[in-house]
């Protein structure tokens, strides 16, 4: 092979080449553009929707929230946008900053070091933006 990039630097860069092809804004896209489609849903809707309205024995939206940043911790930059979303929400729900970054570095055991510190640096762009609540 005589071309120097890995083959996934060329992937890349084809994968490009072709998104600027069917679409020149594409060449500029970014997912926090999409995330600004996506707004922050009220506290209270949350819980109607995925906290114990239907499950009063279930777990509350907070938590659901707190489980899926773990999991979205461990999908690592797959993940940069469902990441930021969901720290939002969290937020929203009533997790404090603590209890995201716990969430975060709980899961760094499984998701590797790696992961948890890019969840933590897109968790901390979205928590610098918000003032911490008292409870």
């Amino acid at each position: 092979m005589s071309d120097p990039t890995n083959p996934f630097e060329a992937m890349m860069a084809m994968g490009q080449e072709w998104a600027k092809a069917v679409n020149p804004a594409l060449e500029s896209f970014t997912p926090k553009g999409f995330e600004a489609l996506v707004p922050t849903m009220p506290r209270d809707m949350m819980e109607t929707v995925m906290g114990k309205t239907f499950n009063p024995e279930g777990l509350d939206a907070k938590t659901k929230l707190l489980l899926t940043l773990g999991a979205l911790t461990i999908l690592g930059a797959q993940a940069e946008a469902q990441i930021r979303m969901t720290v939002r929400h969290a937020l929203e729900a009533g997790a404090t900053k603590q209890e995201i970054a716990e969430t975060i570095a709980l899961v760094g055991v499984f998701g590797g070091i790696p992961a948890m510190t890019k969840a933590m640096e897109l968790a901390s762009s979205v928590m610098d933006d918000e003032p911490e609540e008292e409870e």
